[in-house]
Parts: structure tokens; C-alpha cells; sequence
């Protein structure tokens, strides 16, 4: 079974937000949006898609997509959330609450050992 198949996003806190995205912006050259992150499209390295993206993202943490006492989170690509969380479940990780589904695909958090709560993520069908 495939388990994580990429990265969806990368999610951090920030003391100033709106200054670090500016910096970013500035120096990096990463497009921030006024959401307050960017999406990367995965290319094929001459610039046509290949069918994914990965979001960046800087917030103040008041947003709910880092949790409490962390400064940031990762969010996981996988094929199949349901089977992966029922592998976890089984091995023994914690797995927190139940998978999650919306527009923008299906979502379960597991806690690693250190603490850190990971996200995955399952695209919606064609992504």
C-alpha cells in the first residue's frame, strides 16, 4: 500500500506574519497571496503541469492549521486516507478524531512520537 505520496503543505507560525511574508516575497521571490501563502504547481521542469500543487503557507496561528505549542505543520499527500488510518490505527499510532472530507479533499491527523500532529491529506479525484 502506498502511504505518503508527497507534499500537499507546509504550514508555519510566525510572531509577525504579515512582515515574514513580506520577506519572503521580497528576498525568495514566492508569490504570497493575499490568503497568506502560495501554491507551488508541480511541473515537469519546462513548466507544464503534472497534476499537483503544494501550498506554503505563513500565519499568525490563530488560523487553526498549526496547533497549539508548535510552530509548524506538514501536510502529506497520500492515495488513500481511510486505508492509511485504519494501517495506523493498527500499528499502534494515534490517530486523532476521524477522517475529515470537504471540497478540497479528505484530511486525518496522527501524532508522531515528539508530538508534532501530521496531516494527511487525499486529494479530490483528479488533483
Amino acid at each position: 500500500m502506498k502511504r505518503v505520496t508527497g507534499i500537499g503543505g507546509i504550514f508555519f507560525k510566525a510572531k509577525d506574519a504579515p512582515a515574514l511574508r513580506e520577506w519572503y516575497k521580497t528576498h525568495l521571490g514566492i508569490d504570497v497571496q493575499a490568503w497568506g501563502g502560495a501554491a507551488f504547481t508541480w511541473d515537469d521542469g519546462e513548466g507544464n503541469p503534472v497534476g499537483g500543487t503544494t501550498i506554503w503557507s505563513v500565519s499568525s496561528g490563530t488560523d487553526g492549521q498549526v496547533p497549539e505549542g508548535r510552530a509548524f505543520t506538514i501536510n502529506y499527500r497520500v492515495h488513500d486516507v481511510h486505508a492509511l488510518v485504519k494501517v495506523l490505527r493498527e500499528e499502534g499510532c494515534e490517530v486523532v478524531g476521524n477522517v475529515d472530507e470537504s471540497d478540497y479533499g479528505k484530511f486525518a491527523w496522527v501524532m508522531d512520537p515528539e508530538g508534532n500532529k501530521v496531516e494527511l491529506w487525499e486529494p479530490p479525484a483528479g488533483q
